[in-house]
């Protein structure tokens, strides 16, 4: 393997690290022999936590703060319970730090306009909010699970808005790193901070972790997700998507297989929103539930979104520190 990956980047001009386990936000770094490297060749070689300078403002003065980006939710009670919880322990880390919140769903944050009069801003009015404060640095951290298609808004805004600040960084989602190249494997990680919310199991029950899915190719992580939920020797417990693969239809044939006659539902997102209150756990003839439960399975539901869960929230923290860190150096 590494010298599949040793060929690839001399292909690509790159220089590859092997040997002491690399920290975090380490990344590909560009081959010292490529002496005039293309923005597109420097933009490819990016993994992990982006930072960039803005060398003409270098002369400004450092005013920092921390971009906390979610996807959003319309639900009061567990938005306060998930994004807002979270957003509170990231701000307790650092309490001398501007922290703002900032949705990327632009439906989502103009509803809670219109029924609550609340306004959160989106990532683009939270960065032109705080250049007009005077605010220099800014650190971007996500909310998101896996680096799909909501995190590849987050970084269209960090390319898109790096060059208004001295400096800014980007951190990565919830899961990014699955161990490859002495990274420290978050799949497993968050699997093991979920897994305390997991009812316990017999040889006839099973647990269903419903994910969004998404039809970016990082659909590709829910495949790995399943992998390492049997590397950590959990019998019975199944990731199936709402909106990718594998859906719910692919996942009843293995739990009839495996003789399955009970199963726990729970979603597998930062909140309990509308995927988990009617997609899942509806009273609906096409809800999962009742799919199920028309197969004949006994069905419950776990209504609590992933924020709720202090562990999930401390490495929500971490990746926040990882993005605040880089900010730093």
């Amino acid at each position: 393997m590494k010298k599949q990956l040793a060929l690839a980047s001399a292909i690509l001009g790159l220089a590859v690290s092997f040997g002491a386990p690399v920290v975090s936000n380490a990344a590909y770094q560009l081959n010292e022999e490529v002496k005039d490297p293309t923005p597109a060749l420097k933009e490819a070689s990016t993994i992990g936590v982006r930072t960039h300078e803005t060398k003409e403002l270098q002369n400004l003065q450092n005013k920092d703060a921390i971009v906390v980006m979610s996807f959003g939710t319309t639900y009061k009670e567990t938005r306060a319970k998930t994004i807002d919880a979270t957003v509170a322990a990231i701000q307790a880390a650092h309490p001398n730090t501007k922290v703002v919140t900032a949705f990327t769903s632009h439906i989502i944050r103009d509803r809670i306009q219109q029924k609550e009069g609340i306004t959160y801003p989106t990532p683009e009015e939270a960065l032109a909010q705080l250049k007009s404060e005077g605010y220099s640095r800014v650190a971007l951290t996500s909310l998101d699970v896996i680096p799909g298609m909501e995190y590849n808004y987050d970084v269209a805004v960090y390319n898109l808005y790096k060059n208004n600040f001295k400096k800014m960084t980007l951190g990565t989602p919830l899961m990014y790193w699955m161990g490859q190249e002495g990274q420290t494997d978050e799949v497993i990680q968050t699997i093991k901070a979920v897994q305390s919310q997991f009812p316990k199991v017999g040889k006839e029950d099973a647990v269903l972790i419903m994910a969004h899915g998404t039809p970016d190719p990082a659909n590709a992580y829910y495949s790995v997700i399943q992998d390492r939920i049997h590397t950590l020797g959990m019998k019975n417990v199944f990731i199936y998507t709402v909106e990718g693969t594998p859906n719910l239809e692919q996942v009843i044939p293995q739990l009839k297989l495996h003789g399955i006659k009970h199963v726990t539902l729970m979603p597998f997102m930062m909140v309990a929103g509308d995927h988990a209150n009617n997609d899942m756990a509806g009273k609906e003839p096409d809800s999962h539930k009742s799919i199920l439960e028309k197969e004949g399975f006994k069905v419950d539901t776990y209504l609590h979104g992933l924020g709720e869960n202090q562990n999930i929230r401390n490495l929500f923290v971490e990746r926040a520190n990882e993005s605040w860190d880089a900010l730093q150096k």
